[in-house]
């Protein structure tokens, strides 16, 4: 005979903050033994000096000259010192005269990145599609 009445036993409760734990615990391993290799994502191969096209070598039409200097004045178009919104400017109604505009951008070694990306830019809203840059080395002034 039972006196006492079975109780139903619960199903086993999971505890998750031991779970927690031990996924803390892999990730941390998996960061630690990982090793990260410094891989570039874009590989370039910049032309040499010598092998810029000198001015009057191809059928081309004479293209606008914008200067890029490191120090002050900045910009130039030809050997005409110009600001930033001047440039804009003159390259919006360059290419509004002149449907194939073709512009050299001859930026000197110390000038900085910014302001040669800000010509970029510049020669981009103003539509022009043939765009080349240049080091100052190159013969093209």
């Amino acid at each position: 005979m039972s006196f006492y009445p079975r109780r139903r036993r619960a199903a086993p409760a999971i505890i998750i903050i031991a779970l927690i734990d031990v996924l803390i615990v892999m990730l941390t391993f998996l960061l630690v033994t990982t090793t990260f290799r410094n891989q570039p994502s874009v590989k370039l191969a910049l032309p040499e000096v010598g092998d810029a096209p000198k001015p009057g070598t191809s059928a081309d039409p004479v293209p606008m000259i914008v200067t890029i200097a490191a120090g002050e004045p900045v910009y130039f178009i030809g050997s005409r010192a110009v600001t930033e919104d001047k440039l804009g400017q003159e390259l919006r109604s360059a290419a509004a005269g002149d449907a194939n505009l073709h512009l050299v951008l001859s930026a000197d070694r110390n000038a900085p990145w910014e302001r040669v990306a800000k010509a970029l830019q510049m020669a981009r809203a103003a539509n022009v599609r043939h765009v080349r840059a240049f080091t100052k080395g190159t013969g093209v002034r």
